[in-house]
Formats: C-alpha cells, structure tokens, sequence
C-alpha cells in the first residue's frame, strides 16, 4: 500500500504566494526596462554619452540597474522587509558582475555575458523567493 502525501492548504497558500511574488517582481522588472531604459537611454544621450551603450558590459550594468530600481520600488510598496530587497537587489547585479571577469578576459562572449547572466539572476531569484517564502505577504 502506498500513501500519497497531501499538501496542507496552508502549504499551498505559501508556495502561491510566493509564485505570485516571483511573477510580481519579473512583471517589475520588465516594466523597469520598458518605462526607465528610454528615460536613461535620453539621458545618457542629453549628456553626450550615447556611446556607452556600445559596450556589452556597460550596458549590462545599467539594464540591471533598470530592473532592480522598479523590482525594489515594488518589493517596498509591498512592505517587504530591506534585506530581502537588498538580497533580491543583489541577485539582480551579482551574476553579472561575476560574469564580467571572464568576459573582459575574452572567455566568454557578450552574447553570454548577456544570457547566462539573466538565467542565473532568475535562478537565484527563485532560490531567494524560496528561502523567504514564509515571508511573503501581500496588502
């Protein structure tokens, strides 16, 4: 005879909530690229520094900063507690700072600077979702 484990409802609110943050703080980030990346690419351009968007690391850098402004700004109406944004902040730099010494040596394309540095920050922020899922609250 084999049993089945049954999943509480309480389990299962706690892992829908934490999907629906998950999916909450990608839709953040996503409008952050779409609303601030014009408004920085203007900037930059304003100030004469258009060119820096040339560069794959650069501009790395600074789509990251786009997603992580709008993803905080969401995890603080939120009410979500300033580690937890500062760590979801960090997975969102942190992959590809680490990606940028293989790149500058010339190990990996900006192509995969680019790629793998997105699915690790996806990655982690799962893990960190997951780690803090008792957390998550919505009001």
């Amino acid at each position: 005879m084999t049993t089945t484990a049954v999943r509480s409802p309480r389990s299962r609110s706690v892992t829908r909530r934490a999907v629906l943050h998950y999916l909450e703080m990608s839709a953040a980030m996503g409008l952050g690229m779409a609303i601030l990346g014009p408004l920085v690419r203007w900037a930059f351009g304003a100030a004469g520094w258009s060119g820096v968007f040339e560069y794959t690391d650069v501009r790395a850098m600074i789509m990251a900063t786009e997603m992580a402004v709008a993803m905080a700004a969401w995890m603080l109406v939120r009410r979500h507690s300033l580690p937890a944004v500062a760590e979801m902040t960090a997975a969102m730099y942190l992959p590809f700072v680490v990606l940028l010494v293989p790149y500058w040596a010339g190990l990996i394309s900006g192509g995969a600077l680019m790629g793998i540095g997105h699915a690790v920050m996806f990655v982690a922020m799962a893990w960190l979702v997951y780690r803090r899922r008792h957390e998550h609250h919505h009001g």
